[in-house]
């Protein structure tokens, strides 16, 4: 039998979001992070509505971290060979497709935001009818959308010239990211295992939601060959073992999409409980246990966990909100009023929502993913006047994230029961100013636990439960609860006033300039693509003058 160190057996978990990868060590008894390293991630806009990532760049940041955070360990004098397993968690949705041979990408990382595919969406709804455009709502839990992997993947065999060549000779591989780092650090080339979970593959909208496999029927309706789709696997159980590096021989025992993850680590394992991840963008999970609920009111029915391969799949209905901590990020660099994201909070508790020069904005840069569905829908900033100052713009930034968070609770509430508490994290959720709009928002109380990181812990706690080093309880927390503040009067004014902004900001765009995007993929010069995809859609000649004047305000 194995001795361990004084924090007894330890579980990493790899990290990988859209905006940066950590690698975490937890104690297994405690829950305790004992120590990580944290990498951030590029995007690449190299067209108006295309959001790319370097497939390579996140492989290496990940084996870095792995490397930087096992160094960390022996400094602190605690073994790397107490680390029993690791659990994966990542960005869902996005999409990498490699050659097999060679190990490379055939082609960028085409990122969850991404909305290239708007074509064929179009083209899907008109060519196969409501029907049929229904039935792939009812097998996968999804609507048709740029959101998923299934028309990033269509778009990818259509247009990349070097994945039909690979696809022709029994050479490629696709995935979303867990499947691209699973089977490189399990061998690659050299005997890689090519795996998913049930809860990526529930986003890729290819798998049926009863029978936990890829549908035949929908493979057909996106015209997706099988044979280059990873094995779908429970979300606990021994997938491989590490190949390289500090922790060779290590089994990869957990793996979850990382809302899925965050539902995890929050606890939020019985039916009725909800958990809110403030990051990138802004996801809500309501876990309806072993039912599959199909939406009424503009939500997503996905898989939430399956803890072991003879385990029942459990159960989510989930808004996601696609802009969220990027609209802090469009700020920063687009309208260039702030210097740091974490200014926000600052800032924004300098002015309130009553004084003269508030303003509502409507972040939809990429459209309104749950519960409006609309890719015509674009950013637009509402009741300025000469006394608006660039607080009332970061502070109407906020609360925008608030009001997409309330709208998704009212839809949950419809579909199941409502809300009685809201479990938040996620890197946003560490400004209080936005938690306690948010309480204010919803009626609700907002509970944010004092150790952050949700997201990594559920992948630990999946690969920990594989390997039976995990608690089968472990109690709740500590943690910041925010009350709500304000009259219902004052509540049902900001909604009313958001919601008029929201139906200003529908009907913005045009299929015009996506008929002409899908053109040149093989052609592409990614050397100039460094430009953050906020500027493409409210770089605005008025908007960059409305900034010039705030950054003297």
């Amino acid at each position: 039998m194995q001795q361990f160190g004084k924090f007894g057996p330890l579980i990493g978990a790899i990290d990988e979001g859209t905006s940066n990868v950590k690698f975490l060590v937890f104690a297994a008894n405690t829950s305790e992070v004992l120590t990580y390293h944290q990498i951030p991630l590029k995007r690449f806009s190299p067209q108006e509505g295309w959001v790319e990532q370097d497939a390579l760049e996140i492989l290496n940041a990940v084996l870095e971290c792995i490397e930087v955070t096992t160094d960390n360990l022996r400094k602190l004098d605690i073994s790397p060979e107490d680390v029993v397993g690791i659990g994966i968690t990542n960005q869902r949705e996005t999409t990498i497709v490699w050659n097999s041979v060679t190990g490379l990408p055939l082609y960028s990382a085409i990122v969850w935001l991404d909305v290239r595919t708007s074509k064929i969406v179009d083209e899907l709804v008109k060519r196969k009818g409501p029907q049929c455009v229904n039935a792939v709502s009812q097998s996968s839990g999804l609507p048709l959308s740029t959101y998923f992997t299934s028309v990033k993947l269509r778009w990818l065999l259509q247009n990349v010239t070097a994945i039909k060549d690979a696809v022709a000779v029994g050479e490629c591989m696709a995935g979303t990211v867990d499947s691209w780092l699973i089977w490189n650090l399990t061998g690659g080339n050299r005997g890689g295992i090519h795996a998913t979970d049930v809860t990526n593959a529930s986003r890729t909208q290819l798998m049926s939601l009863k029978t936990l496999q890829w549908d035949k029927g929908l493979l057909h309706f996106f015209d997706i060959p099988q044979q280059i789709l990873p094995r779908i696997r429970s979300s606990a159980e021994i997938y491989g073992y590490i190949s390289v590096g500090s922790l060779l021989g290590v089994p990869i025992a957990g793996c979850l999409g990382d809302q899925q993850a965050a539902l995890v680590g929050q606890g939020c394992m019985r039916f009725g409980q909800v958990k809110c991840t403030f990051g990138t963008g802004c996801f809500l999970l309501y876990n309806t246990g072993d039912s599959i609920i199909h939406s009424q009111n503009g939500l997503l029915t996905t898989v939430a966990y399956k803890l072991g391969p003879d385990a029942p799949p459990v159960y989510a209905l989930e808004g996601s909100v696609a802009i969220a901590g990027d609209t802090l990020q469009w700020l920063k660099n687009g309208l260039e009023i702030i210097n740091d994201v974490q200014d926000s909070e600052v800032e924004a508790s300098e002015v309130n929502d009553e004084e003269e020069g508030s303003i509502c904005l409507v972040p939809a840069f990429n459209g309104l993913y749950a519960p409006y569905w609309r890719k015509d829908a674009r950013g637009i900033i509402c009741g300025m006047t000469n006394k608006t100052s660039r607080r009332h713009i970061i502070r109407g930034a906020l609360e925008a994230v608030c009001q997409q968070t309330r709208s998704v609770a009212a839809a949950m509430e419809a579909d199941c029961a409502p809300l009685h508490r809201l479990l938040a994290d996620g890197g946003m959720a560490q400004n209080s100013v936005l938690m306690q709009m948010q309480a204010d928002v919803l009626a609700v109380p907002v509970i944010r636990p004092l150790m952050m990181e949700s997201t990594a812990l559920g992948a630990a706690i999946v690969a920990g439960r594989a390997l039976r080093v995990w608690p089968a309880s472990i109690p709740s927390p500590p943690a910041d609860i925010f009350l709500p503040s304000i009259t219902s009067e004052d509540r049902e004014i900001r909604r009313v006033r958001w919601e008029s902004a929201l139906d200003r900001c529908m009907g913005w765009s045009t299929n015009n300039n996506e008929e002409e995007c899908a053109t040149q993929a093989d052609e592409i010069d990614r050397t100039n693509a460094v430009l953050p995809p906020g500027l493409f859609f409210l770089g605005t000649a008025l908007l960059v003058i409305i900034a010039d004047k705030l950054k003297a305000i």
